[in-house]
């Protein structure tokens, strides 16, 4: 409920500004078609602006911040929600405005979307939606799947758009009355501000962590698990929460970028342990760091599971999504902790099982801890019978799924198909595009 709340919130504030513009408005702006066109036209400039402007400020990362949200990616989830209607409602903006003038002419309509005089304002916003269409293009896939570093550098024209939009509002002068357009445009523009210079400068001066590899395992073939020892004040966290972890080798690719791994150790181990499998560049060049390396650590981030948890529970991991999973099981091992936990690992062969014999051995050892291996060559896809067979009071259990996406689109079908409410379903993807 709570988190339902949160992202509302975002909503509201983004609609704030539409709301003021509807109560403020003059009763004949819905007098005929023209001027109900022309008002809405207006109401979408002033909704996306805002909506814009609040998926700007949702874009930083304040560790602990995205708890609220259920997490960073659930967070991040609302965030591009924010920014695909707000691109759309501006989208919208000058065709609407343009279709008010039709009645008087069809050149009356060009003028108003390509003005020949006197059009700096008009331009502007164009630059703007311009802007807008290029760094949200790989979020719609519309050129195909873009990497991970690209899609970052192309993000970063989203504050020239913020910015164009908001002097093309304030250049004409008519999105709310004075002072009303004032008050909240100067106020989500400076919180957007603030939060583009926490993003870009003073995250990397406050929250960054400073560790050496201490340690490295190679659990399978192109998968590491990093040992790393703090060089001065350790991170603190919680079983299955993730880090951005930026290397400093320059002779391996991805030098100084950073990239999202779920920390696969428990809060008091000697050794921050992330364990990452080779899926790009940079997480395969990872696979060759040597000892004695520094990286950066900054986080933790995300919300997969509660700091404090009683409910009968059901895991589901695929691939390197083990590590959440991993990282939470071997916490309540060391506690030895009262559980009641049932675990499907899905994954294509044996060979593929990260840590399974340690699982194995965290089962015999875990009063409650059950783990059962599904083997997609050897059982087939997971469906509702093998879910039921393996965990027969499903219905009283918090299911957990963490794997790649079509994984995760199947766990959580096959539950709710079973019956398990989606209240008691929770996710956790690295999908950032």
């Amino acid at each position: 409920m709570r988190q339902i709340f949160a992202h509302s919130i975002l909503w509201i504030i983004g609609l704030l500004p539409t709301l003021v513009a509807l109560c403020l408005m003059p009763f004949d702006s819905f007098g005929d078609v023209a001027a109900v066109l022309n008002t809405l036209g207006r109401l979408a400039g002033i909704a996306g602006l805002g909506l814009f402007l609040v998926a700007a400020i949702t874009s930083f990362r304040v560790v602990g911040f995205d708890t609220w949200f259920g997490g960073l990616t659930k967070l991040w989830k609302t965030h591009h929600l924010l920014g695909a209607v707000a691109f759309l409602l501006l989208l919208a903006h000058p065709l609407l405005l343009a279709l008010a003038n039709v009645r008087i002419s069809l050149d009356s309509a060009v003028v108003v979307l390509l003005p020949k005089e006197n059009g700096t304002a008009t331009w502007v916003g164009w630059g703007s939606l311009l802007s807008m269409m290029i760094f949200l293009a790989p979020s719609f896939a519309f050129f195909g799947r873009s990497g991970y570093q690209r899609w970052k550098k192309l993000h970063r024209l989203s504050g020239l758009a913020a910015l164009l939009a908001v002097i093309h509002t304030l250049m004409l002068e008519r999105a709310l009355p004075y002072p009303w357009g004032e008050i909240i445009w100067l106020v989500l523009i400076t919180v957007a501000g603030i939060s583009l210079v926490y993003s870009l400068v003073l995250k990397r001066c406050s929250g960054e962590y400073r560790y050496t590899v201490e340690n490295i395992d190679h659990p399978a073939n192109n998968v590491v698990e990093l040992g790393l020892h703090a060089e001065g004040k350790s991170l603190s966290y919680q079983p299955g929460q993730f880090v951005y972890l930026t290397h400093h080798e320059k002779e391996l690719a991805g030098c100084g970028e950073e990239h999202p791994y779920t920390l696969s150790s428990v809060p008091d181990d000697p050794l921050t342990r992330i364990t990452i499998k080779a899926l790009g560049d940079t997480s395969f060049a990872v696979q060759q760091i040597p000892v004695g390396s520094r990286v950066s650590l900054n986080g933790p981030y995300g919300a997969f599971f509660p700091q404090h948890n009683h409910d009968k529970e059901l895991w589901i991991a695929g691939g390197i999504g083990i590590t959440p999973f991993l990282g939470r099981a071997r916490y309540l091992a060391n506690c030895q902790a009262q559980v009641d936990i049932d675990m499907i690992y899905c994954v294509q062969d044996e060979a593929r099982a990260l840590f399974a014999d340690e699982l194995g051995g965290i089962e015999k050892t875990l009063d409650g801890f059950s783990l059962t291996l599904h083997y997609f060559y050897q059982h087939g896809p997971l469906d509702t019978d093998s879910l039921r067979y393996h965990c027969p009071d499903i219905l009283d259990r918090k299911v957990y799924i963490c794997g790649p996406l079509p994984l995760i689109q199947l766990a959580v079908r096959l539950a709710l198909a079973g019956g398990v409410p989606r209240k008691n379903l929770y996710t956790e993807e690295f999908d950032l595009l």
